[in-house]
């Protein structure tokens, strides 16, 4: 998964990171569209991202640019919800992204045939209705070429393995004041030609 992956306002800046932030997901903290985001009791600072995910259709290890789109099988919404505070605790994004049922992935996959290009596409992230993040996906720093091809040189992609590719600003730690997800809270992430992606949130129990 990438971190923020975007360019902000009318002009893409100078000073874009040179390589892209990158972390792993552990299966507990993934779920589906329409089942719940879990807002763990050890912290009140669950944030949302709606970002694009790519879903891998054929396996490779240094796949160059030029061939990197025919390992994609297809494309979905992801939202990597975030604990923030357990996010910072480090450099290393690890806890904060891997608390359990906070990524929702979904609704489901649109095939690569169907998209054969997903430059360029609306995403829209809203809570409770409101739109807290839009923006396009011709506006990546890293492309999806680029993070298939920058991934699979330190490690082979499998079929069914997933880059999700970073979001842009308007999360709810970038705002002032923060607004971070409660107890209620409907989440969607929207992306023209692929879906969208619904999400409740619930305080967990135990």
């Amino acid at each position: 998964m990438a971190a923020i992956n975007y360019f902000e306002g009318e002009t893409k800046p100078t000073g874009a990171p040179e390589y892209p932030v990158l972390f792993l997901r552990l299966p507990a903290s993934q779920i589906g569209h329409g089942t719940p985001l879990i807002r763990p009791r050890e912290s009140r600072k669950l944030d949302f991202e709606g970002e694009l995910a790519v879903i891998v259709g054929k396996p490779g290890r240094h796949i160059p640019r030029a061939q990197a789109m025919s390992h994609v099988a297809g494309y979905a919404c992801y939202n990597d919800g975030s604990v923030r505070d357990w996010q910072k605790h480090s450099h290393q994004f690890t806890p904060g992204k891997n608390f359990v049922g906070t990524g929702a992935f979904g609704p489901w996959m649109v095939t690569a045939d169907e998209l054969p290009d997903p430059k360029g596409l609306s995403l829209v992230t809203r809570v409770n209705g409101i739109e807290m993040q839009r923006t396009d996906t011709s506006r990546m720093i890293f492309d999806v070429s680029y993070l298939i091809s920058y991934i699979s040189t330190f490690t082979p992609l499998q079929p069914g393995d997933v880059i999700v590719t970073g979001t842009c600003g308007g999360f709810g730690s970038t705002r002032k004041p923060p607004q971070f997800l409660s107890a209620g809270d409907v989440v969607e992430v929207e992306i023209e030609g692929v879906g969208l992606l619904s999400n409740p949130v619930i305080d967990e129990i135990i």
